[in-house]
């Protein structure tokens, strides 16, 4: 009966050595995840501001071209329209 309290004492410091370090673990982990939050909201930021800036330079195209129409009632879509597009695909990535 001994060699099994024996032996159970070594497997509940084995345990507690384990919690110790699954708890420094969870730490290092929150700490990682503030970090991972803090990138995503400035990349959102930096997102938001180019986006607004590519709707502004889009509002101030759009009044050149309002006017225009192709035969068949379709309107012109400029290629900087589509260069326009494309910066702002580039840049969110």
């Amino acid at each position: 009966m001994a060699g099994a309290i024996s032996d159970n004492e070594s497997w509940l410091a084995k345990v507690k050595d384990v919690e110790a370090k699954v708890a420094e673990v969870q730490v290092q982990s929150a700490k990682e995840n503030v970090k991972i939050v803090e990138k995503v909201v400035k990349k959102l930021e930096i997102v938001r501001i180019q986006g607004a800036e590519v709707i502004k330079y889009v509002d101030r195209e759009v009044v050149k071209y309002d006017t225009k129409f192709a035969p068949g009632g379709i309107c012109e879509i400029p290629k900087e329209f589509f260069i326009a597009h494309n910066d702002a695909a580039k840049d969110s990535r």
